[in-house]
């Protein structure tokens, strides 16, 4: 078995090899001054570097003073991007290195303001952009991508870019920051990675009228035009990268759940904001109740927000609750939503067809407060975006009603959080068994340090898209998903337990990706849809093709 059969090797100069400044100019192969006295004289560098010969790490020393200089967290990010664009094995080297001091800066929170300032900011273009002006020529489009060997895209439409909304075009950012997160968490080759924005025009009146906005200026494209452009760009893939594993990312609810509904069988596709948000809230949860001891079947878990993420978690946390022995009906019972109009039940007229399934045979409650005090849950869930919608008050019954409340404050970015950490211990006393999906810094609450988890997806998705690469699986199926929240799970120690934290270290993210990658191809070998012969020691194969970003030789 080969992961990506990219795995950098020795490369003798020849006629793909570009040669002196052109060399220096291209990201995948330029080393800068690392260059040796040997390969200057073969590449035609002398002159044009200066004369010291630097070490990958010297590199990373030199990257991180000057990014530790950047003014705002939005110029670091900038800094690292146009650094992306100078030498790509020195980018992900540092972000490897460094993942919890960088993670914050590519991926959210940063990313959620770069991509409000994508117009602004934009130094290189990275990607495919197809617009709705491209219908019958997509394939055409894909074909202008430099790689043919392609097994990972990420494609957004930019309707709801994070908790941020419609940002169209300029949503192009999270494609890009997923991606890189893909190679540095899980070793997936950056070869292998394209991110792709589909353009339909947006919605917001403040983009269509800036003029530095970049995609199209016009309203959304909606109905069968969309439909046909999303249908023409999955065929294209199937096409060109057959063995292509389609990530769907930051859709609004409408197209996200039919899209996914309508692909996931046909294709290797995948909804980060449905399953990947879904798989990271079930490893949560068990993490969760080895401290409270008690059983995943036993909750009432109360969603505040009943879009794509929770529906996510509720559905993987029903099929989990079910293979615990609970029918699929009693599962859905111990599952609770609350959206902009309240609780929902069956009583409803205005439920949406994802929503139908949760609705529960209950009378009304028109707000998450008083959804609170009646049903007494022993798990909130907020991803509703609804900054401190986990007030004082919800926050001090949930301890009335539960020894350890357990609290997920999941929306991002930052400032959408539903509380803070240093909110939710300090409401519950000290007792919450506290997560959100951006990170928080450590909290003191009567003499004991409490160490917030961080609810985010690149804990399972970076290591799901792995596993499927490895066995060349045909489809993303719902037990992958719980045996990827399982793999995270197992992955938190008794330490990290004793300070409250249901999530590893970042520190660990590759251990930890390349065991969800394990147990995702297991399963695909189990249920017949792998298309790679199975390694002895599928473990030891997967790690042994990770994408370590250092320099390679040019003899």
């Amino acid at each position: 078995m080969c992961v990506h059969d990219l795995k950098e090797r020795e490369r003798v100069p020849g006629r793909d090899m570009p040669m002196g400044a052109a060399l220096l100019r291209e990201p995948t192969l330029n080393k800068g001054t690392a260059f040796t006295e040997e390969e200057r004289r073969a590449l035609g560098l002398e002159g044009l570097l200066p004369p010291h010969v630097s070490s990958l790490q010297t590199q990373v020393i030199r990257v991180m003073e000057n990014f530790h200089k950047g003014p705002t967290d939005l110029e670091r990010y900038i800094y690292l991007m146009n650094l992306l664009d100078r030498n790509e094995t020195l980018f992900y080297r540092v972000v490897l290195e460094r993942i919890e001091e960088m993670m914050p800066i590519v991926y959210t929170p940063t990313v959620g303001q770069a991509c409000q300032e994508y117009g602004h900011i934009l130094r290189r273009a990275r990607g495919i952009f197809i617009s709705a002006k491209d219908r019958g020529r997509v394939i055409e489009l894909l074909r202008n991508w430099p790689r043919q060997d392609v097994r990972v895209i990420v494609v957004t439409d930019g309707e709801r870019i994070l908790g941020l909304g419609d940002l169209g075009a300029n949503g192009m950012g999270i494609p890009g920051g997923k991606l890189c997160l893909y190679t540095a968490c899980a070793g997936i080759h950056p070869r292998l990675c394209l991110p792709v924005t589909i353009d339909v025009g947006t919605d917001n009146e403040e983009l269509l009228n800036d003029i530095l906005y970049v995609g199209l200026r016009q309203r959304r494209v909606r109905g069968e035009p969309y439909d046909e452009l999303v249908e023409e760009f999955i065929a294209a893939v199937q096409e060109l990268y057959p063995s292509a594993f389609i990530q769907f990312e930051d859709f609004a609810n409408h197209n996200a759940f039919r899209l996914l509904s309508k692909y996931r069988d046909r294709v290797c596709a995948f909804n980060d904001d449905i399953q990947g948000t879904g798989a990271v809230g079930l490893a949560g949860l068990y993490s969760a109740l080895r401290i409270t001891g008690r059983s995943l079947a036993e909750q009432k878990i109360l969603f505040l927000g009943a879009g794509e993420a929770g529906i996510g978690i509720g559905d993987v946390v029903c099929s989990a609750m079910v293979a615990e022995g609970l029918s699929e009906e009693k599962a859905r019972t111990r599952c609770w939503f609350v959206d902009s109009r309240g609780l929902v039940v069956k009583s409803r007229g205005d439920l949406s067809e994802h929503k139908l399934r949760y609705a529960q045979d209950y009378e009304h409650v028109g707000d998450f407060a008083s959804a609170v005090n009646t049903l007494r849950p022993t798990v909130i869930i907020g991803v509703s975006g609804q900054t401190r919608a986990f007030t004082q008050s919800v926050l001090e019954a949930m301890a009335v009603y539960n020894e350890r409340p357990i609290v997920m404050a999941m929306s991002n970015p930052t400032s959408k959080s539903e509380c803070t950490a240093e909110q939710a211990y300090t409401w519950t006393e000290g007792r919450a068994i506290f997560a959100s999906g951006s990170p928080f810094a450590p909290v003191t609450f009567k003499g004991r340090t409490h160490i917030p988890g961080q609810a985010n997806n690149a804990y399972v998705f970076p290591g799901i898209g792995l596993g499927i690469i490895a066995c060349g699986a045909k489809f993303v199926t719902d037990e992958m998903l719980s045996v990827a929240a399982r793999a995270l799970a197992e992955a938190v120690s008794e330490a990290d337990l004793e300070h409250g934290r249901i999530y590893p270290p970042l520190a660990r993210i590759r251990e930890v990706s390349a065991a969800i990658a394990a147990a995702v191809a297991e399963v695909a070998y189990g249920q017949g849809i792998a298309r790679n012969p199975r390694p002895e020691n599928l473990l030891a194969a997967i790690k042994a093709e990770m994408y370590e970003p250092v320099y390679q030789r040019y003899a």
